[in-house]
Parts: C-alpha cells; sequence; structure tokens
C-alpha cells in the first residue's frame, strides 16, 4: 500500500485513516523473559535436526541464563544469535551434556565477538542518502537529529504516519497539526525527497 501512495494509485490521507495500528517488536535483549522458553525451544529444534537430545547441566544452565538475561548480553542478532548458541553448545556438548566449562567459553566467545562489533563503525543512513560532500559539512547537531528522522522515516508507512511520530508533541498544541508538510520542508533542507528517499532506505 505504500508503494500505491508513493506511485500517486493511493491518496495518503485515506492510508492515515485506515492505518490505524502501528506494532514495534522489541529485540530479545528488551525481552529477556523469552530467553528461557526460547532456550528450551532451541534444544528441542536441534533434536529434531540432529536426532540427539541435548541438555544443560544444572550449574551450567544456571550459569548461561544468569549471563543470557543480564545487562552484559546484548544479543544483537536476536534469536539467530540464541539458535547459534545453542547449536555450538549442543553440537559440542560431550554425552549429550553442556557443560560449565562450555557455558564459560562461550560466554568470552561471545563478549569478545559482541565487544569487536561494536568498535567496527558501520555507516550511518545520512551516510547512505547523502553525498560525502554534503555530510562532510553537517554539524553534529543535524547530523545526530536527521539521522533520527531518517530512521523514522525508514520505518514509516507514509510522510504523514512519520510525521505524526516526529511531532508528536508539539502537534497537540495546533489546531491543525500538518505534520506531512513539516516533514516534507525539513527534508528538503537537505535536498531529501520521501518518495526518492524511502525507496532507498527500504532498498538496503
Amino acid at each position: 500500500m505504500t508503494e500505491a501512495v508513493q506511485s500517486g494509485r493511493f491518496r495518503e490521507d485515506l492510508l492515515a485513516r485506515i492505518n490505524l495500528w502501528t506494532f514495534s517488536l522489541p529485540g530479545l535483549a528488551d525481552r529477556r523473559e523469552d530467553i528461557e522458553p526460547n532456550l528450551d525451544y532451541e534444544l528441542e529444534q536441534f533434536r529434531r535436526r540432529a536426532g540427539t537430545a541435548v541438555t544443560f547441566s544444572k550449574e551450567a544452565r544456571a550459569q548461561f541464563l544468569a549471563f543470557a538475561m543480564s545487562d552484559t548480553a546484548l544479543w544483537p542478532g536476536n534469536f539467530r544469535d540464541l539458535n547459534a548458541v545453542i547449536t555450538r553448545l549442543a553440537t559440542l556438548a560431550p554425552a549429550g551434556r553442556i557443560t560449565v566449562d562450555q557455558v564459560n567459553a562461550e560466554v568470552a566467545h561471545l563478549k569478545a565477538l559482541w565487544t569487536k562489533a561494536q568498535n567496527v563503525s558501520s555507516p550511518g543512513l545520512v551516510d547512505r542518502v547523502m553525498p560525502p560532500s554534503t555530510v562532510a559539512h553537517l554539524d553534529r547537531f543535524d547530523r545526530v537529529q536527521l539521522e533520527d528522522v531518517l530512521d523514522v522515516c525508514r520505518n514509516s508507512a507514509s510522510l504523514s504516519a512519520a510525521g505524526r511520530v516526529l511531532f508528536d508533541r508539539s502537534r497537540e498544541r495546533k489546531k491543525i497539526a500538518n505534520d506531512a508538510d513539516r516533514l516534507r520542508k525539513y527534508l528538503a533542507r537537505f535536498d531529501l525527497e520521501w518518495g526518492e528517499l524511502t525507496e532507498h532506505l527500504r532498498r538496503e
């Protein structure tokens, strides 16, 4: 439907009327209560794939969960990370029993892996939609603000929907809240246009 709006085949204001609900699914790091039941699920999935039942020792399970549910565990890959962890532990488990030593080694591996990933700077959205010559002249204030705006645009179904998220407080003080126009003018300051911008962001 978003593509139909962008191509002019569907009115944006009508989409705003029917597009009432927007859901954001938190990542695993924000849903730590889901880790333990999914730990059992991944073990069962491994049993089905490999034909071998693998379990944690009581101490190893407690130690793994203590780490997995702590703030130290980043889980940047969400459930893909958890699946990979259980696959490694289960594959190497002696006699089908995951040990404390295994858990210690896996925790050390994850900490090193995630620390390395954090230290590798990846291009932001600003770098991906604007030429380097323009980015080089952006103040830090403008770059930080624009980065957040682009992230909202990437995850919004329409210009109006993005505007409602970005102007969620000030719009309450206006008799007529033209969020789409405000956002369109903001983007124009950086020579960005909604249709071309979102197509590029969602293609990345």
